[in-house]
């Protein structure tokens, strides 16, 4: 049991950039490597789909609901970390955010009292959906604020895009965010110690060190709403359906013709396949559907 300081990491980035994909791969690698890792998921929504994603009975998992741990449960969340200190006592512990939260604002919080006196290095590896990043969809203010506060960029879903692409999404990136790393990955996988990388520079102790004032936050530009879905439906055109709602994200499981599956939306490219493992029945029928607020 780990009684020492405790490394922690903010999984964050924009609405369907493969955030819980990433931790999923962490966490199968932290069970072969036998390393104990603390999981607090926030979604934004209250359907808890990342929880039927994510929990496995070896982990410690803790899903936070009903709003932002960058704001309005940033309370919570510290108060949720101390508590698996202390029942727990993980090797890791893994933040995973909504894809609207800011990843600085929720590091912040891992810099109060009593979880700062055992937080060892924290770091904030903000996923980006490279296929998104090439056709210039989601690049709002959300979006900025979270590249250009991360420690570590992990372009994600490059088996989207053209190899030729990859350095123009690099430039990309850099314009907003000059100095952190960039990794590429494919489904999330990408070795964990990369993820806690040296910081020769001193760049995560001079942002504690200069914290002012951060941009106003709102995620009034966003909404979300649960839906239902009848059993039965061909898969092929349970997908037509949901492409042509023209939501940011759709997450949730649903009961086919060909059996239960996974349904995960990222504007216009919506996959429906078999789930990583059952969910439970009270979850099948229910998706997640995130839009813009205004409806653009």
């Amino acid at each position: 049991m780990n009684t020492g300081r405790v490394p922690v990491l903010v999984v964050s980035g924009y609405l369907g950039s493969g955030k819980t994909t990433l931790v999923r791969h962490l966490l199968a690698e932290a069970q072969r490597e036998g390393v104990r890792v603390a999981v607090v998921s926030n979604e934004f929504g209250e359907l808890g789909i990342d929880a039927a994603l994510l929990a496995n009975p070896d982990d410690a998992f803790i899903e936070l609901e009903g709003g932002c741990v960058c704001c309005r449960l940033s309370d919570e969340l510290v108060v949720t970390l101390q508590q698996l200190r202390e029942a727990v006592a993980p090797d890791r512990i893994i933040v995973e955010t909504s894809g609207v939260a800011l990843p600085f604002d929720v590091q912040m919080n891992l810099w109060r009292e009593p979880v700062a006196d055992w937080v060892d290095d924290d770091v904030a590896v903000v996923v980006v959906d490279a296929e998104n990043l090439h056709r210039g969809e989601g690049l709002d203010a959300t979006f900025e604020h979270q590249v250009s506060s991360a420690d570590l960029l992990l372009l994600n879903k490059i088996d989207l895009v053209s190899p030729d692409a990859l350095p123009r999404l690099d430039d990309a990136l850099r314009e907003f965010e000059p100095d952190a790393p960039i990794l590429h990955a494919t489904h999330g996988a990408v070795d964990p110690v990369l993820l806690f990388p040296p910081d020769p520079n001193g760049l995560r102790e001079k942002r504690r060190r200069e914290v002012g004032e951060t941009p106003s936050h709102s995620h009034e530009a966003f909404a979300s709403e649960v839906i239902d879905v009848p059993a039965g439906s061909d898969p092929k055109v349970l997908e037509a359906r949901f492409k042509s709602l023209g939501a940011l994200r759709i997450k949730g499981f649903v009961e086919t013709s060909e059996g239960v599956r996974l349904v995960q939306g990222v504007g216009a490219r919506v996959e429906v396949k078999p789930p990583p493992a059952p969910p439970p029945a009270s979850m099948v029928g229910r998706l997640v559907v995130i839009r813009r607020a205004n409806g653009g």
